[in-house]
């Protein structure tokens, strides 16, 4: 008889480390050859062709997704995310505004397609940014040509900046007008015995009202009711202007939408030919007949074309003998640390500043913020550091964008100057101070908490306790002292009284054309008229480029990230979470978004009580 025998225990344990030992120096060295294999392959194959853009070449804009920025994710992060399918849709404002203004001069180029159908809003502030573009290429002679499959408030205001709006016989020009709807969770934390402690000075300050309400204040309603009311005016002067409207036969037009289609029998693409929004009725096919006919047909596409990625990689860059104003972007929730682009970090955007204060090139800086905002202490570094660039002989402009209120409106208030456009959101002076607590939630599982501390703080923000007196009396405290901190930042450097400050602050929100006249903003313009402004601050003359200071990756980088995209598909990491598509979870991710916004906006004290100055405003799209 075979009696087998069990190695002992120490044997076995060393055996396993052995093996896995083994297991990870293969795939070290199997990671090393792929990255010899892929420097190899660079040198040997070459690169990819520049597009070659022949005579009546209609350039395509295409735009996907949101208007950003600023991509929200590392250069490097973005191509894996592309070779992965993963990437998030969205198309840099820039990148429009220069393939319209390169293709203005260019004469291969003869018309703009502009096709909307991929789009998901546009917001006001930045469809102010792209007429201004639009303009200046028809100033050019040539025609801008908008198709759609179907057209959306957003889209449509897009596409009416061009000569010509072409929509498809079963499609729809919609317009439904703004809108300011919010989730309010208070009954739902309630059921959770989720103990709320919010902490706030300002009559409008509304940011956290959704987790102590049921429904509007009277505050938040009469203050949205202006800016939202300013915004839409702004939404009809633009279609009114460009589409040759009356603005009053406008506005009857776009309240009598549900008659209008029930008069044409539900069909919404002609009754939106009959009302003027839209000029012609095509399909695809007979669009490209008709662009091939006023340009250059090609037996492959219909007709001859290029897109807007293509024709930005083809062009050349400016030339590097031409002093610099530097353009820094501040977009997203402003937060301690470091952070990735999409999010505003007090350390990566000061080492931002401190980068262009050492670069002898840039002469002035540009600060585009796009930010409702968020930790009041970062918001104060980032001033801080803006004011050591002007210390240091450059000058700052701040560039409004889309949103620049609360802490975005904070890091304003230490430039030269400051400029908005008229439907930018701003304003928003008012701090608050947010820490839910859950002890009531934990004793329904049978969870308690005791103990003692030593002085009367000792443990007072653990959110596994009701907040003590001591501690409401501390947060209450700062906030209110963060909030006249703010108020006199403001006067002092807008050249007001803080009474006067108290007034157009108290967490109000404005538009741009309203911050203007209450004397909070300088001036208002698109972008390129505030790095002019630098420009002429900083005493360039005419003669200047204006760059974007960021991360840029090279060729090579770009291939190997393509590379390691493709070899993580390979192994099919994408996994898609399961409760994405199940009712309601909308909503869940819209209170997920705010209390994590709120709960991390310190990333270096996690769980920590802070005070936030920050809107939760969204520009309607």
């Amino acid at each position: 008889m075979v009696h087998n025998r069990k190695s002992p225990f120490l044997v076995r344990l060393w055996l396993g480390f052995w093996r896995g030992l083994t297991a990870f120096r293969i795939a070290v060295f199997n990671l090393l050859f792929l990255l010899v294999l892929a420097l190899v392959l660079r040198a040997l194959l070459p690169g990819e062709p520049v597009a070659e853009i022949e005579p009546d070449t209609t350039l395509v804009l295409q735009p996907s997704g949101l208007i950003v920025e600023q991509y929200t994710s590392t250069p490097v992060q973005r191509l894996i995310d592309e070779a992965l399918g993963q990437a998030e849709a969205e198309t840099r404002l820039r990148d429009l505004l220069e393939a319209l203004d390169r293709a203005a001069e260019d004469e291969r180029i003869t018309q703009v397609l502009l096709t909307t159908d991929s789009l998901l809003g546009v917001s006001p502030a930045t469809l102010s940014e792209l007429a201004d573009a639009f303009e200046r290429f028809r100033a050019s002679g040539k025609p801008v040509i908008a198709w759609a499959g179907g057209l959306e408030q957003g889209s449509y205001a897009l596409a009416s900046l061009a000569d010509e709006v072409w929509l498809h016989p079963d499609g729809f020009a919609l317009i439904e007008g703004y809108a300011y709807y919010r989730n309010f969770f208070r009954e739902a934390l309630d059921k959770l015995k989720v103990d709320v402690n919010l902490f706030r000075v300002g009559q409008f300050k509304s940011a956290m009202e959704p987790f102590i309400r049921d429904s509007m204040s009277e505050a938040d309603r009469a203050a949205a009711e202006l800016f939202i009311g300013g915004l839409w005016q702004a939404y009809l002067d633009l279609v009114s202007t460009q589409r040759g409207i009356p603005l009053e036969l406008l506005g009857r037009q776009i309240e009598a939408t549900v008659a209008r289609i029930e008069a044409s029998d539900g069909d919404t693409a002609l009754a939106a030919l009959e009302a003027g929004l839209i000029d012609r009725l095509m399909t695809r096919p007979e669009a490209r007949a008709e662009l091939a006919r006023r340009g250059a047909a090609d037996a492959k596409t219909g007709f001859r074309r290029v897109s807007m990625e293509k024709y930005l990689e083809g062009q050349p860059g400016q030339p590097s003998s031409k002093p610099r104003v530097g353009i820094l972007v501040a977009e997203g929730a402003i937060t301690e640390g470091d952070q990735p682009p999409g999010t505003i970090g007090s350390d990566s955007l000061g080492r931002q500043f401190r980068e262009a204060a050492r670069d002898d090139e840039i002469k002035a800086v540009v600060l585009r913020i796009d930010s409702g905002g968020g930790s009041a202490f970062a918001s104060e570094e980032i001033r801080a550091e803006m004011m050591a660039l002007r210390e240091a002989g450059k000058p700052v402009v701040v560039s409004m964008g889309d949103v620049a209120a609360s802490g975005g409106y904070w890091i304003a208030m230490g430039a030269d100057e400051v400029w908005a456009y008229p439907t930018t959101i701003t304003g928003s002076i008012g701090v608050f101070g947010f820490l839910p607590t859950f002890q009531d939630s934990l004793a329904e599982l049978g969870v308690r908490t005791d103990g003692f501390g030593v002085t009367p703080l000792a443990g007072a923000f653990r959110i596994d306790r009701a907040l003590p007196e001591s501690a409401r009396r501390v947060l209450q405290a700062s906030v209110e002292h963060t909030y006249r901190e703010f108020l006199e930042l403001v006067g002092g450097y807008r050249g007001m009284a803080t009474a006067a400050v108290d007034e157009v602050a108290q967490g109000r929100v404005w538009t741009g054309a309203q911050a203007f006249e209450r004397g909070l903003i300088d001036q208002l313009g698109t972008l390129d008229e505030a790095v002019a402004a630098a420009a002429r601050i900083a005493g360039l003359g005419e003669d200047y480029q204006h760059v974007y200071i960021e991360p840029r990756v090279g060729a090579f980088e770009r291939w190997v990230a393509r590379l390691a995209g493709n070899a993580l598909a390979l192994v099919d990491l994408q996994l898609r979470p399961w409760w994405r598509d199940l009712p309601g979870a909308e909503v869940l991710r819209s209170l997920r978004t705010q209390l994590a916004l709120v709960l991390d906006a310190d990333s270096s004290r996690p769980g920590r009580p802070v005070l936030l100055s920050h809107c939760l405003c969204e520009p309607p799209r």
